[in-house]
């Protein structure tokens, strides 16, 4: 018998469905007006932007806050697109450098984990991707890192209790999706780097 399902992660997967096509088709209407010969107004010209960035960071929340199953995989192109549609226009840059496809799972906890260095590295900066085996790290560098250490210590140290915002929904979902992957974190912090290991 299967244990409770995951409400949160099957929200997550609804919703993200649910907007993706009316997103997809206002992208669309847009590019069919270009087409038309219509001129590119400022406001077109907005709309189609924010259309492109509400589909990168819906698309990135569908890996990070969606369902992931045992068998689910993957792959590195899916994941490498979403990174740089999130990353267009923005201050942080993404590395993805391990190769091949990869457990949903696993790849969920690393965007979780992405989130996560979003907060420290809100001035921008490089996150890089890596996989030593069945050991994935991400390294967060930045010549100015905003740490708040009771957020962070609450990854790792259960007993630390926090105000979670909606905004850093992150650091409350990231414990329980590593223990149901049966994973633990590892933390090292500097001043200019972050570096996370599961």
């Amino acid at each position: 018998m299967k244990g409770r399902p995951d409400i949160a992660a099957l929200v997550g997967s609804r919703i993200c469905h649910d907007l993706i096509s009316p997103l997809g088709a206002i992208g669309n209407g847009v590019e069919l007006l270009g087409m038309s010969g219509l001129e590119l107004s400022p406001e077109m010209a907005l709309i189609s932007e924010s259309v492109e960035n509400a589909n990168a960071r819906i698309r990135f929340f569908r890996v990070a806050y969606g369902a992931a199953s045992d068998e689910q995989r993957i792959s590195r192109g899916e994941i490498t697109s979403t990174l740089a549609a999130a990353a267009r226009g923005g201050r942080l840059s993404y590395l993805w450098e391990p190769e091949g496809d990869h457990a949903r799972r696993e790849v969920r906890i690393a965007f979780l984990l992405l989130q996560c260095f979003e907060t420290a590295l809100c001035f921008g900066g490089d996150i890089h991707v890596r996989r030593n085996g069945a050991t994935w790290e991400l390294t967060g560098e930045a010549d100015r890192i905003k740490f708040d250490e009771p957020l962070w210590d609450s990854l790792t140290n259960r007993r630390t209790r926090v105000q979670i915002s909606p905004a850093l929904v992150q650091f409350a979902m990231l414990p329980e999706v590593l223990d149901e992957a049966g994973r633990t974190l590892a933390l090292k912090i500097a001043p200019d780097r972050i570096i996370a290991r599961f």
